[in-house]
């Protein structure tokens, strides 16, 4: 919320006592800048005379100028204090939280037009009480400017050093309480003071932090601070080394944010972990003191992190409240009580309660103030209202509390409606009702209700008392009718009775009839049946009967009649057979029970004969070689009694005698033990209770085809080391011709696999491995499958020469104990190979033109006396007693070439400062992946030598040497090869630095066409003296008119209205450069010398001649060089 418009500014006496500086009095060209600081959460207002308004939101630094050189008057809200320091050239004026600084500067400056400052703050109007410290800082400050007002030593203010501007923002803090700052020490102020406070000893002004670690420091600031988010920003850390600063792009970095809102040393919670330099912290506290950090990660830096960041979120309205609670309710009023919430930093002045009348409509103020409770008069009986809850503070108010609905008490309820029956049953009844038509809604409202029984004589008995709108009555008599009526009830008392009804319960079902009984003669297919009605009807007569059959041996009830006759006819039985029967009624109560559940049935039986012909038995399947399962049915025609057993029989053929299989009462068995491939007979017969039946028709089956018998145990004969022969004998087919033999093979008895399948009886295996035990067996197979595999045969060759050597390779430097020159040897090293049955007794290693060297057992070796940079092929054989073993694969070697021989060194610029040295042929850069490397070094002062370089280059200029001195230089080459010898030591001698450059020359005019040149002199460097050089241009081109040790040149007969220009320069004259002796002869005297004008004259033309020669000569060269570039492209390249 906007404050109210601040009353009108008023001029601060305290600024009219400041005396002007003594140049601001004479009228020097002076302009006052006035510098007002706005702090955080607050607006300065700038009102200039066109009537243009400029609002500034803090935290800002304002610069103001003043347009006519004098100190304009300063205007201050009401209640603000207005404090002036002056210092050297600065003036301060401190105006509560607001600090407006004059600067007065010297120069041309641009004017701006007159204004008028007007500072408004948007916030809350209450007081905030002034700190201790602030307080005691502004009496301190009074206190000083009237001491020295009083000394009269104005000029000494003005002429004295500023004191600390710390002391000085820290005075800002103290508010006054004027209407138009904060209510009290909220958010702003806090963060105001935590800003000054960063300003102590470090030069930014704005609330931010610093990098500290391996990076320099880099700034870290809070922006957009709002009550419940922040906006956090920092910049890269910047790394240092050797004195230059790096800088990294922002992938390279991993951000971590933590902040703490318990102290400094508080618990960090880390909230952003990210690439990103801007970050919005959400869902903050309002008015709550947040510290922060920011700590940055990358693969080259270590982990660096931030100063500490102190911010406090700005105070906003209230959170919402809780619903108001009810205390206390009559007819006519309501009493509400409720909580206050939490007020985010301003203080809860009112509350806000509204209603919607009782009338379900729009919401309306029925309270506003600062209590926490209020009570709600003439308000209608039994009605219920609506009611919510804000608080309002300083800055806003708070949003609405969940709406409640609370009723007034009421009268008495009316007569309800009369319970309707829901549903009844034989002992029971279910009753519902409704609330009472007209009546208000209420909480507490219950209901009484009462029956009597017809007949009973004791009158209408409460039954039910209770606030449901139904119940359920239990435990009653059976088709009986019963009245009943409904009270209301509620805080005020009971209503009057509904009407009477009646309702009635429903009957029981009937008792379970008589057992049914025979009447007259059991006819082959038919019987007679009758029975008595129950003796219970349930209370209703009997409506219909209900006559059900069952098989005795099945089980299952099927019906036969239904109707209102006692008698019936059961017909279509079959004989043999058992039957079961029973009896059972309805009436409106219901079906009874049947006679059977009472042991009330009837039981009558058929004789039975024996079964019919089975069915012959078919196959199931597919036949096995010994094994075949056969499968039946049943009989068409049981004879009257159930199937109980079956009987098989079987015969190899119609002459054989048959052989009873199986006897019992399954209908399928496997008869198992039969040849593979024959042919079989078999007959089925069925019996019951009274015996079998006759045989089927007969089922003549064949078994099928089975693999071959288990093969005897193969034999083995070793023809070599490395050769055996396995023949083995052919075993029982069983009715299928053997197709093929396979043979199992191997060096572990339970790991073996098949090396041959085929129709032979014998087998070679080759490939063998001398000195080694194997196992074998054999397996048949024919169409019906394989058989089961045979004995195992055992066998161990006879042993022979070792095997070839399986592992050669090349001995590294690091991996050789002795480290020989590897110019000229070669390591290495192989792995002992297999023995084949007798020991290894040594190797014969073969190299270069099939030069062989024997060795013992070792598995390493060193070839010496061998040519650099040649190479080599090298195979090893292993030796035993039973000869030389075959050679392992070859391997190409090379020797390393010699070490390189030093270059020559030589330097190719001499200076002052500096020596560039040159060394060998080739680029001053390396272009090829290993090229030999150099090692520069340079003798020291203390006789030793240095290495200042070392790399593939052969150029390299040596820096920061002192002016005319010898150094001494020596170079190394070196490669993959080693390092090569030193060079021969190489001196170098620096220059002479030249003097340094002068200042323009001064001119002074003598006479009318005479001039005088001078200019600063230098001293001699080092004992050499200084020689002067003056050029004079009339025109576009300078002439030497002077060379000498003079530092001035007098210009005589200087043409009349001509502008000169004059540039000179110093040279330094060295004595101790080698000199050349010779002897100038005697010349006759001459005429006069030319005067100077002349001689200047004829040296210009001289000049201007060299220049156009020069000129020539580059353009020659120029037009040479492009007839050789078209040469070149037209006849070479093309």
């Amino acid at each position: 919320m906007m404050a109210e418009q601040p009353p009108p500014l008023e001029a601060t006496p305290l600024l009219n006592e400041v005396p002007l500086l003594p140049h601001m009095v004479n009228g020097d060209s002076i302009q006052q800048v006035i510098l007002v600081q706005v702090n955080p959460g607050e607006t300065f207002t700038i009102t200039t005379e066109d009537g243009h308004i400029q609002c500034i939101q803090g935290p800002a630094h304002v610069p103001m100028m003043s347009p006519n050189g004098s100190m304009p008057p300063i205007f201050v809200p009401p209640g603000y204090v207005s404090q002036v320091l002056s210092f050297l050239l600065l003036l301060c004026v401190v105006l509560g939280e607001i600090l407006i600084i004059f600067l007065l500067f010297i120069g041309d400056f641009s004017f701006i037009s007159p204004f008028f400052a007007e500072p408004r703050s948007h916030g809350r109007t209450n007081f905030i009480q002034r700190d201790e410290r602030s307080l005691k800082m502004q009496e301190h400050l009074k206190k000083r400017l009237k001491d020295r007002q009083a000394s009269g030593h104005t000029n000494n203010k003005l002429n004295s050093p500023p004191s600390s501007p710390h002391k000085v923002l820290n005075s800002s803090n103290a508010t006054i309480p004027n209407g138009n700052g904060k209510g009290q020490q909220g958010a702003v102020g806090a963060l105001k003071q935590k800003q000054i406070g960063k300003t102590k000893g470090s030069p930014e002004a704005e609330m931010g932090g610093r990098w500290h670690g391996q990076g320099k420091s880099q700034l870290f600031s809070i922006n957009s601070l709002q009550n419940r988010s922040a906006v956090l920003s920092w910049n890269l850390p910047v790394s240092s080394q050797n004195g230059e600063s790096h800088s990294h792009s922002p992938a390279a970095f991993t951000f971590e944010v933590a902040i703490s809102n318990s102290g400094k040393n508080g618990k960090f919670k880390s909230v952003y972990v990210g690439e990103e330099l801007t970050i919005t912290l959400p869902d903050l506290r309002p008015a709550t003191d947040y510290h922060a950090r920011v700590s940055a990660t990358s693969s080259s830096i270590k982990e660096t992190i931030s100063e500490l960041v102190s911010f406090t979120t700005e105070s906003c309205e209230p959170d919402c409240p809780a619903a108001p609670k009810l205390i206390n309710r009559t007819k006519n009023s309501l009493s509400l009580q409720w909580k206050s919430s939490n007020d985010n930093g301003s203080k809860i002045t009112n509350f806000l309660l509204e209603w919607d009348e009782g009338k379900n409509g729009p919401f309306k103020e029925c309270y506003y103030g600062h209590l926490k409770q209020y009570k709600l008069t003439k308000l209608a009986p039994s009605t219920r209202y609506s009611l919510r809850l804000a608080a309002k503070n300083d800055i806003g108010m708070s949003g609405f509390s969940e709406t409640v609905t609370f009723g007034t008490a009421g009268v008495v309820p009316p007569a309800p409606a009369p319970p309707t029956l829901l549903e009844a049953g034989v002992t029971w009844m279910a009753l519902g009702w409704s609330p009472p038509a007209g009546g208000a809604l209420d909480d507490s409202l219950t209901y009484s209700l009462d029956m009597e029984e017809e007949g009973s004589g004791y009158g209408f008995q409460p039954q039910y008392n209770g606030d449901e709108l139904s119940c359920t009555l239990r435990n009653l008599r059976r088709s009986t009718s019963y009245k009943f009526r409904l009270f209301a009830y509620n805080s005020e008392g009971k209503s009057s009775p509904s009407e009477v009804v009646e309702h009635s319960t429903k009957p029981d079902r009937p008792g379970a009839p008589s057992k049914p009984a025979v009447k007259g003669k059991i006819h082959p297919h038919s019987v007679r049946v009758t029975w008595e009605p129950p003796k219970d009807n349930g209370g209703s007569d009997i409506s219909k009967y209900f006559l059900e059959i069952s098989e005795a041996s099945v089980g299952r009830w099927e019906p036969i009649y239904s109707g209102a006759q006692r008698e019936h006819v059961c017909d279509h039985l079959r004989p043999g057979t058992s039957y079961r029967l029973r009896v059972s009624c309805a009436s409106k109560g219901g079906e009874s029970q049947v006679s059977s559940r009472r042991g009330k049935v009837l039981l009558f039986h058929f004789s039975a004969v024996p079964p019919g012909p089975c069915p012959a038995p078919a196959l199931v399947g597919k036949a096995k070689p010994k094994e075949i399962t056969l499968q039946w049915g049943p009989p068409a025609v049981d004879g009257g009694s159930e199937v109980t057993e079956y009987l098989l029989e079987m015969a190899s053929s119609e002459q054989d005698e048959r052989r009873v299989l199986y006897q019992g009462p399954a209908a399928e068995f496997g008869v198992t033990n039969l040849l593979p491939g024959r042919s079989y007979s078999f007959w089925l017969r069925a019996g019951n209770r009274v015996g079998f039946g006759p045989h089927s028709e007969k089922a003549e089956l064949c078994t099928a085809p089975g693999p071959p018998e288990q093969c005897c145990k193969p034999l083995v004969t070793c023809k070599s080391a490395t050769c055996a022969v396995v023949s083995w004998e052919s075993p029982a087919c069983n009715g299928a011709e053997i197709t093929e033999y396979r043979l199992d093979w191997g060096q572990v008895e339970g790991s073996m696999h098949i090396i041959y399948t085929g129709p032979c009886q014998s087998y070679e295996v080759k490939g063998l491995t001398p000195a080694t035990t194997y196992y074998c067996r054999v397996q048949a197979v024919n169409v019906a499958g394989a058989g089961l595999f045979g004995d195992t045969g055992v066998v161990t060759t006879p042993p022979s020469v070792p095997a070839a050597v399986a592992v050669l390779h090349l001995l590294e430097e690091d991996q050789v104990e002795i480290s020989p020159p590897f110019s000229t040897c070669l390591a290495i090293q192989w792995e002992e190979p297999c023995c084949h049955g007798a020991e290894i007794t040594g190797y014969n290693i073969e190299y270069g033109e099939k030069q062989l060297v024997t060795v013992g057992r070792n598995t390493t070796h060193v070839l010496e006396n061998l040519l650099p940079d040649t190479l080599y092929r090298i195979r090893v054989q292993a030796i035993n007693s039973f000869g030389v073993g075959p050679f392992s694969h070859s391997m190409k070697a090379k020797t390393k070439p010699l070490p390189p021989d030093p270059p020559h060194l030589e330097c190719v610029v001499f200076s002052y400062q500096s020596l560039k040295l040159k060394w060998g042929e080739g680029p001053s850069r390396a272009l090829i992946p290993n090229p030999t490397q150099f090692n520069l070094q340079m003798e020291d002062r203390f006789g030793r030598f240095v290495t200042v370089y070392n790399g593939p280059c052969h150029t390299y200029k040596v820096q920061r040497l002192s002016e005319s001195t010898t150094y001494h230089f020596r170079i190394q080459a070196y490669n993959d090869a080693g390092e090569g010898a030193f060079s021969e030591v190489c001196a170098f001698t620096t220059t002479k630095s030249p003097p340094a450059p002068l200042k323009a020359p001064k001119v002074i005019q003598l006479e009318e066409n005479t001039f005088e040149i001078t200019w600063e002199p230098l001293q001699p460097m080092k004992g050499d003296s200084i020689v002067y050089i003056l050029q004079l241009a009339a025109g576009r081109e300078f002439d030497q008119v002077y060379k000498g040790p003079e530092p001035c040149f007098r210009l005589p007969a200087a043409q009349t209205n001509c502008e000169y220009r004059a540039r000179v320069c110093a040279g330094r004259q060295c004595h101790d450069l080698p000199s050349t002796v010779f002897c100038c002869q005697r010349r006759e005297p001459g005429p006069a010398a030319a005067p100077a004008g002349a001689e200047l004259a004829q040296s210009g033309k001289r000049l201007r001649e060299e220049r156009a020669i020069a000129i020539a000569l580059l353009c020659g060269f120029a037009v040479v060089a492009i007839l050789f570039a078209v040469v070149i492209q037209y006849f070479v390249i093309k």
